[in-house]
Order: C-alpha cells, then sequence, then structure tokens
C-alpha cells in the first residue's frame, strides 16, 4: 500500500482532508457523496465473494470520488457479512490509497474499549490519517446475540453505560488517563503512547469519532461533546429531522468541531431504467421482511423477490420501506439525493446500495457517480 507513515516526522502521506471530517462536495453533488458497505451476501453467493466485492466497492469510490466508504457492524445475519468491521478495514485499506476508511459503525457497548483502541490505533498505522471510528450503542443483532457478544444479560444496562464507555475509549485513544486512575499505565498500542515514549517520532494523530444513532440520545450527546454525528435515515427515516435538530441544538464546539457536522445514511439504488431498479431494490425489500420477522436469510434474487407472495401486512411494510429508498434511473436518484439533502440541511449524504447481486451494487455508484459529473 502506497503513502507509509514517514516516521522521521510522523506525518501521513496518505490523503489529507483538513480536519478529517469534513469532506468537499464533487461534481454538481450538494455535499460530500460517501459509501455505507454492508457487505452482503445474496442466494447463490459466498462470504468470500461479498468480501472480494467490498475491495470492488472501495476501489471505485475512491476512483469516482466517493468521499469515505464505511462498513457497519451486524452479527448472527446470513445476509450480512460484516461482523468484524476492523479486520474488513485493514483488507480494504490494503487495497487502497486515498479514501476515508471507517465503522458505520462499531457497536461499542459489545467491545471492551481498550480493544477498539487497539484494533483503530493499529488501522490508523496501516492507513495513516484516512481511518474513522464511528460508534454505536444498538447491539447491531438480537438480544440473544448480543448477550452472547458481551456474555451479560444485562442488555440494557450496557446501553446505559455508553457515555462512560464512550469516555474510556477517548482517553485510551489519546493516551490520557490522569495519574491515580486504575488505567494510567495502561496504553493502547499503536497509539500517542509511542510518541511521547523516549525516541518516539510518532504522530499523536488518531482517528476521529463519530457518533451514530437513529434517535435523539447519541444526537444530543454527540452535539454536547463537539462531535460529528451519523444519522440512520434508511432506516428510521421518521426520526431524522427531529435528531438533526437535537443535534444542531445541543452543539458546543470542541477541539474537534468549531460547527456542528452531521452525514445522514441513506438506502439509494440506480439502474439505466427505473424496472430494473425497483427489481433490484425488491431483493432487499424481502431480506427486510424475513430479517423483521425472525427469519434472516441470504439476500434473495429478483426472481425470487418478484414471484413471493407478500401478504398484507408483510405488503405494508414494504411500501414503507420502498417509500425511504431512492431508487430509480441516474437522474431521478439524483433529484430524490439533492432533495433530500436540502430537507435535512445534511452535510453529508452516506450512500448504501443494496441489492443481490454484486454488479448492481457496483453499478449503481458508477451510475451516481455520472448523474453528478464525478470524474473518473
Amino acid at each position: 500500500m502506497s503513502g507509509e507513515d514517514d516516521n522521521r516526522t510522523g506525518g501521513p502521506t496518505q490523503h489529507d482532508d483538513g480536519d478529517g471530517i469534513r469532506g468537499t462536495a464533487r461534481g454538481s453533488a450538494p455535499v460530500p457523496l460517501s459509501v455505507l458497505d454492508l457487505v452482503t451476501v445474496g442466494a447463490g453467493h459466498t462470504a468470500a465473494g461479498a468480501v472480494r466485492t467490498a475491495v470492488d466497492l472501495a476501489r471505485t469510490a475512491e476512483r469516482r470520488g466517493f468521499h469515505r466508504y464505511w462498513v457497519a457492524e451486524h452479527h448472527s445475519m446470513p445476509g450480512v457479512a460484516s461482523s468484524s468491521p476492523a479486520v474488513l478495514l485493514a483488507h480494504v485499506a490494503a487495497h487502497t490509497e486515498r479514501i476515508r476508511l471507517g465503522s458505520g459503525g462499531v457497536m461499542l457497548p459489545n467491545h471492551a474499549p481498550l480493544v477498539i483502541a487497539e484494533q483503530f490505533g493499529t488501522l490508523e498505522a496501516m492507513a495513516p490519517g484516512r481511518i474513522d471510528l464511528g460508534l454505536g450503542r444498538a447491539p447491531g443483532t438480537d438480544g440473544a446475540t448480543a448477550a452472547a457478544l458481551r456474555r451479560t444479560d444485562g442488555l440494557r444496562e450496557d446501553a446505559d453505560q455508553f457515555p462512560q464507555q464512550l469516555a474510556e475509549l477517548t482517553r485510551f485513544l489519546d493516551d490520557s488517563f490522569p495519574d491515580g486512575h486504575p488505567y494510567a499505565r495502561i496504553h493502547a498500542v499503536p497509539g500517542p503512547v509511542q510518541a511521547t515514549s523516549p525516541g518516539g517520532v510518532q504522530s499523536r494523530h488518531r482517528p476521529p469519532l463519530w457518533l451514530l444513532g437513529s434517535s435523539g440520545f447519541s444526537a444530543r450527546l454527540a452535539g454536547s461533546l463537539g462531535l460529528p454525528f451519523a444519522f440512520a435515515h434508511h432506516f428510521s427515516a421518521a426520526n431524522t429531522l427531529p435528531a438533526l435538530d437535537l443535534y444542531r441544538a445541543s452543539f458546543r464546539p470542541s477541539e474537534v468541531l468549531a460547527e456542528p457536522y452531521a452525514l445522514i445514511g441513506v438506502s439509494a439504488l440506480a439502474a439505466e431504467d427505473e424496472r430494473e431498479a425497483r427489481r433490484q431494490v425488491m431483493t432487499g425489500a424481502l431480506a427486510m421482511v424475513r430479517l423483521r420477522t425472525g427469519r434472516p436469510g441470504l439476500v434473495p434474487g429478483p426472481e425470487e423477490a418478484e414471484a413471493y407472495p407478500f401478504n398484507e401486512l408483510e405488503r405494508g411494510f414494504v411500501d414503507g420501506w420502498l417509500s425511504n429508498v431512492v431508487h430509480g434511473t441516474p437522474d431521478a436518484v439524483r433529484q430524490g439525493l439533492d432533495d433530500l439533502a436540502k430537507r435535512t440541511g445534511a452535510d453529508e449524504l452516506m450512500i448504501t446500495s443494496n441489492a443481490h447481486g454484486p454488479a448492481a451494487r457496483v453499478r449503481s455508484y458508477e451510475l451516481i457517480a455520472d448523474a453528478y459529473g464525478f470524474a473518473g
């Protein structure tokens, strides 16, 4: 991988976007556009193929001018191969050079803060200056799986401890526990301690923290801490505007940000014609129906989705779900994204294009880039 860290100065030679948070809008896009990849596995495909597609998608996003590429932590879902964001990001980092890479997100209550600090310190060493650490407080799975991950039944208690866990993680990332603290002599490595040790020349830079949410809790916390905020519009659209309003109203300037910075995740899929776009998004809709009714599986193919006999309740769910998926021709998707950016005032749109097959997913991002006149 090119752009290695210069150990004499500690300065990254990788792509640098100033504060590591704010992006630049490309072409005619109203705001920076980014990619959220669920690393989905379709019927007839393998997890190995999904990982290869993740690399293809990240390289496509980099070549076409998308600002960042994130993966999300999910567990016990056959159709989603993103249970280990740090492992996936390490692999993608080895095949990209400039695009920002991050988690959208790591579910903090599932992990010891020190482990996350070590993982993302390692990623920062692999891809200096282009790693994001997005954090969520949901389990990313069902309650039983969360209990297996955390080795506890106190799931509610863990979620309520999120601010304390966040503070601990921040201390590990900054190597800033005060004297007398039980963890004062514990250091996340790779990390800033290597810059302050005798002979140390490493940069103290560490990945910027983002808080993720689908309700008001993380919005308020991100605002009060002066952190960037990512909202899951793609599955909690009714809460988008209230959460963004709360984030902006709660915002207090920090060393990280002088002003609020909010991105929203949005489901969007473009195809050459409207019918094909509809066929592709229906595969994701059927997968969601099965997930919500306790039958998670691989993402079905378009033919299976077309033939599926939705009952009245399922049809109502699908109609509601699709109303928040921007899909159609490239021009229609561009208009939908423009309208969403204007309506929400989001500083960045992070697009997830979910479909059964890898070709349709990667092609969707190419078409969106073309619609906005991105280079490449």
